[in-house]
């Protein structure tokens, strides 16, 4: 991490840094405690269909906050305050389920103004039960190698809601079976970003052939002795938002939208 982003220590910070331009970069390890979010801009016209994907779909797009037609801010996760066109560090825009483009702001740009409304929805992340993960004594494998989580297109189909449709995405973290275990209790108490494992040490059952070749982020040793544990994963969203709409807008992987929200009060006893 540079030293501004080591600096970025809140979410109003992080936002700000990346309105204004001064960082682009991952948001990972920033304004530690505070939740991130998955971000998918659609046309508002499509907007209700895409809710019913993510309620059918719940574990896999965990829906925090929808925002109003044409509103630029989400109330409830961003209290103090932000715009999704700027307050992301890097966008990626989706053309008929094509990435064709990454940007740093949607002001003024050509994805952002096709004349029509929008509506921005922001979906938990399984980055904000890591720290209940770590405060567990639970080893978060790509955070000590200082890479992003390996992340895996599995068999399993999403329930289609309208156009929207895919395949179940995973995330997965490496760890000795009884450590596999421990995680699961810890991470059923946060079912707003993606709650309990859904599979442990059998990759096979999701259709995925090699660990070593994740598709999306990077890739993790499984070590002898250790089991992969597979989580739902947000990527699932974006994947059916991309191949449903002809145009979407989604953050670059790893540059998240962060909250105002902390990770603490994403879990079941908490309210925000």
């Amino acid at each position: 991490m540079t030293d501004l982003g080591a600096k970025l220590s809140s979410p109003v910070e992080v936002r700000n840094a990346a309105r204004i331009g001064s960082w682009s970069g991952p948001t990972c390890g920033l304004a530690p405690g505070f939740a991130q979010a998955n971000l998918v801009l659609l046309p508002a016209a499509q907007s209700s269909a895409f809710r019913a994907f993510c309620a059918s779909n719940p574990q896999a797009c965990p829906l925090l906050e929808e925002g109003e037609v044409g509103a630029l801010g989400l109330p409830e996760i961003c209290a103090f305050g932000c715009d999704v066109r700027t307050d992301i560090p890097r966008y990626r825009v989706w053309r008929d389920g094509v990435a064709t483009e990454e940007l740093t702001s949607l002001v003024d740009t050509p994805a952002w103004l096709e004349g029509q409304p929008w509506v921005a929805f922001a979906l938990g992340c399984s980055f904000s039960f890591e720290e209940a993960l770590r405060e567990g004594g639970v080893e978060v494998r790509h955070n000590t190698l200082r890479c992003n989580v390996p992340m895996y297109r599995t068999s399993r189909p999403t329930v289609p809601c309208g156009p929207f449709r895919g395949p179940l995405v995973v995330s997965m973290r490496p760890m000795p079976m009884e450590a596999a275990l421990h995680a699961a209790a810890i991470t059923s108490a946060f079912p707003r970003v993606h709650g309990a494992p859904i599979q442990i040490g059998l990759p096979e059952a999701l259709g995925i052939e090699s660990l070593s070749n994740p598709d999306f982020g990077d890739s993790v040793p499984v070590l002898e002795g250790e089991v992969p544990v597979f989580w739902a994963c947000g990527v699932t969203a974006i994947l059916a938002a991309a191949a449903g709409s002809k145009l979407c807008i989604t953050h670059a992987p790893g540059h998240m939208l962060v909250l105002d929200v902390t990770n603490k009060q994403l879990s079941s006893a908490q309210t925000f």
